[in-house]
C-alpha cells in the first residue's frame, strides 16, 4: 500500500517513530495532488515546494527519544474561508482574488503545532454559500466517485482530496451542513461539533452559534486524531470551551447496547429522496441486526428549518451585508438574495425564531435521556450534477431555493448537538451516501465512539478510481 493510501494514524505513528521520514510521506502526497487534482480540482493555491522545504525541515530535525505532535509530519490544506498566512485568502470571491493572509485562523495555528504542514488551501463555493463547491476564482470541484457530479460544500474541497487521498486530513466549517454534506457526497467522515468545541479565530461572526470548525478525515479515528489537535478554549474566541485532547485519543468504548432513534425525514418535515432512503435502510436494519436497539423516532424539531433560515439571514447581514454595500452587483445571486433576506428581518421574527431554538435545544436534552444516539440521513439527495446550482426538485417536490435542499442538516444544526456524517451506502450507479449521527450537546467523544462502531459494522469506506485526465475547471452552472 502505497503512503498516501495509509490512514493519518497509522502515518503519524511513522512519522513521529522514525520508520517513515516525513518527505517520503509529503512527496507521495504531492505526487498524487500532481496526478489527480487536474481532474478534480480541490487544493488550490497549490505550494509544493513550501510544503517539501518543511517536510526536509522536519527531518533535518528529528530525534527519535524526543516527543513529537499528534499530526507530525501529516501534509494538509486548510479550507479557503480560514486565513492561513503566506496561502491566498480569496474565499471563493473575485472581489478578494489576489488578497494573500497575513495571519493564521486558530485552527491553523493548531494543526502546525501539532506538526501538519500545509500544501495549500481547499477549493470553497463563494464565502461559502451554497452546497455545491465552485467560484469564478478557481472554477468547480468535481466528486471523485463521479467526475461529473458535485462534491457538495461548502467543504466540498476538502471533501473531494480526502475522498481522492490527495490529503491524509482536512478542517472544515459548518453552519448547514458543510462539513456533512460534502462528507456524505464524497464517501469521508465530516464531524460538526458542539458550538465552542473547536475555537474559532478570526470571525466574522463570532458570537453565532450557527458556524462551527471542525475536522473531516477518512475515517473516524483519523477524525478523532484531529480533533484532539483542535479542541481546548482559546480566549480569542468567546464560545470556546475547555476540552481534554486526550478524550479523543483512544475514544472511548461505548459500552452498553446503542439505543438509537432512526428519522429518515424527521417525521416529514422534510422531502428525502427515495434513491437515499432505498440505500440506507438496509443500513439501519444491519444495526438491528447486529444488536443495536433500533426505534422510529423523532426529537421536536417543529419549525427548525424556518428558525435556521431567519438565524442564517441574520448571519448573512451581519457578515456580507458590508461587502454587499461595498460591492453592489460582485456578489452571486444567492448571496445577495440571502443578504437581502437579513435586511428584511424585523425584531419579532428574529426573537422568535431565538425562542424556538431554545426550545428545541432544550427538547434535545430531553429525548436523549431515553436514546443515545438519533440516526438520520445526512442529505436529502445523492450527488448531483456539476452543471446544476442546487437540486430544483426532490422527487417531484419543488426546492425553492438554495437552502431549501438542505433542512435536514440545517435543522440539526440548530439544536446545538454534535453531528457526524459517516460514509453509509451507494446508489446503485455508485454514487455516495452518507449517514448523520447526531449526540447530545458536548458529548462529542461518546458520539464518536459510537460512530467508530458504526463504522465497523458497515464498512462502506471503498476508495474512487478516478480518471487523472484533466477536466475543465470552469463550467457553466446554472
Amino acid at each position: 500500500m502505497t503512503h498516501n493510501h495509509l490512514t493519518a494514524v497509522e502515518l503519524a505513528g511513522l512519522t513521529r517513530s522514525g520508520d517513515l521520514t516525513v518527505t517520503e510521506v509529503m512527496e507521495a502526497h504531492i505526487a498524487e495532488i500532481e496526478r489527480l487534482n487536474p481532474a478534480v480540482n480541490a487544493i488550490v493555491d497549490f505550494r509544493p515546494e513550501r510544503a517539501v522545504a518543511a517536510a526536509r525541515e522536519l527531518d533535518r530535525t528529528f530525534r527519535r527519544d524526543e516527543p513529537h505532535g499528534a499530526l507530525y509530519g501529516l501534509p494538509v490544506a486548510h479550507k479557503d474561508l480560514v486565513p492561513a498566512a503566506g496561502f491566498r485568502f480569496t474565499q471563493g470571491s473575485p472581489i478578494h482574488a489576489d488578497r494573500v493572509a497575513v495571519q493564521d485562523h486558530v485552527v491553523v495555528e493548531r494543526m502546525a503545532a501539532a506538526g501538519a504542514i500545509a500544501v495549500g488551501k481547499t477549493n470553497v463555493p463563494e464565502f461559502g454559500l451554497g452546497s455545491h463547491t465552485f467560484n469564478d476564482v478557481y472554477g468547480v470541484t468535481r466528486n471523485p466517485y463521479a467526475l461529473d457530479r458535485t462534491a457538495g460544500g461548502s467543504s466540498g474541497g476538502a471533501a473531494a482530496a480526502l475522498a481522492a487521498r490527495m490529503l491524509p486530513l482536512a478542517d472544515g466549517s459548518d453552519t448547514g451542513g458543510s462539513l456533512r454534506n460534502p462528507a456524505s457526497f464524497c464517501n469521508v467522515v465530516g464531524f460538526r461539533p458542539s458550538p465552542g468545541r473547536v475555537p474559532s479565530w478570526p470571525d466574522g461572526d463570532p458570537f453565532s452559534r450557527l458556524s462551527v470548525v471542525g475536522p473531516m478525515a477518512r475515517t473516524v479515528d483519523d477524525l478523532a486524531l484531529l480533533m484532539s489537535a483542535l479542541v481546548g478554549a482559546d480566549p480569542r474566541s468567546g464560545w470556546s470551551v475547555p476540552a481534554d485532547p486526550a478524550a479523543y485519543v483512544p475514544l472511548p468504548d461505548p459500552g452498553r447496547r446503542i439505543r438509537v432513534a432512526w428519522s429518515p425525514d424527521l417525521d416529514g418535515q422534510v422531502v428525502v429522496a427515495r434513491e437515499v432512503r432505498d440505500a440506507l435502510e438496509p443500513v439501519v436494519a444491519a444495526l438491528a441486526a447486529h444488536g443495536w436497539e433500533v426505534e422510529l423516532a423523532t426529537p421536536d424539531l417543529t419549525g427548525a428549518v424556518e428558525t435556521f433560515r431567519v438565524l442564517r439571514a441574520l448571519k448573512m447581514q451581519v457578515t456580507l451585508g458590508p461587502v454587499l454595500a461595498e460591492h453592489p452587483g460582485r456578489l452571486k445571486a444567492d448571496a445577495r438574495w440571502n443578504v437581502e433576506e437579513g435586511a428584511e428581518l424585523d425584531g419579532p421574527t428574529i426573537a422568535a425564531a431565538e425562542r424556538n431554538a431554545a426550545r428545541i435545544f432544550h427538547g434535545m436534552r430531553e429525548f436523549f435521556d431515553s436514546v443515545d444516539v438519533l440516526v438520520t440521513p445526512t442529505c436529502q439527495v445523492a450527488p448531483f450534477e456539476i452543471t446544476t446550482r442546487y437540486p430544483r426538485a426532490i422527487d417531484g417536490t419543488p426546492m425553492h431555493d438554495y437552502l431549501e435542499w438542505m433542512g435536514l442538516p440545517s435543522a440539526i444544526t440548530v439544536t446545538g448537538c454534535p453531528a457526524i456524517s459517516v460514509p453509509a451506502a451507494f446508489t446503485p450507479d455508485g454514487r455516495p451516501v452518507g449517514i448523520q449521527l447526531v449526540g447530545p450537546h458536548l458529548r462529542e467523544d461518546r458520539l464518536l465512539a459510537i460512530a467508530r462502531v458504526f463504522e465497523s459494522l458497515v464498512d462502506a469506506g471503498r476508495a474512487p478510481e478516478v480518471d487523472p485526465a484533466p477536466r475543465p475547471a470552469f463550467v457553466t452552472v446554472d
